[in-house]
């Protein structure tokens, strides 16, 4: 054997098995976490806006910070996105709950109700109608980072 390999082979096989620590695992999202378990979990972000409760749990977020995973509940909500203010990222959402009605700037609106799907390019403007929902959600933020 070229003396490369042999040392590439032995380097490998003393350096033994890799550490669990350095072990990259999937992120499961099961059937009690749809159910509602997932937002006990302790990375699960709670908090309030004009009177409703929000729970958002990553379940990936990527080193750069431009894509992001999970699943969210809101309450009934309203926002504007017009002007200069637009969604700000590329969103792909499945509504497990409840529904979203989004109406765009040429006034043509859909309702996206639970066991549908919808996705938001970043540029999108107009209005964001809903009573309540929980969502799974893939967020990319091609412009900067989906923490903004």
């Amino acid at each position: 054997m070229k003396p490369v390999i042999c040392a590439a082979i032995a380097a490998a096989l003393l350096s033994g098995p890799a550490l669990a620590a350095d072990a990259v695992h999937p992120a499961l999202i099961d059937k009690a976490d749809i159910a509602g378990a997932i937002f006990k979990r302790p990375n699960t972000v709670t908090h309030e806006r004009n009177g409703n409760m929000i729970q958002d749990t990553v379940t990936l977020m990527t080193a750069d910070k431009k894509y992001e995973t999970g699943m969210y509940k809101s309450g009934p909500s309203h926002f504007e996105r017009k002007g200069d203010k637009t969604y700000g990222v590329d969103e792909f959402m499945y509504f497990i709950d409840g529904s979203v009605t989004l109406t765009s700037l040429d006034g043509s609106a859909m309702t996206v109700h639970a066991g549908e799907a919808v996705t938001i390019p970043h540029d999108w403007q107009g209005t964001w109608d809903t009573k309540g929902y929980t969502k799974f959600y893939a967020i990319y933020a091609p412009k900067g980072n989906v923490d903004q």
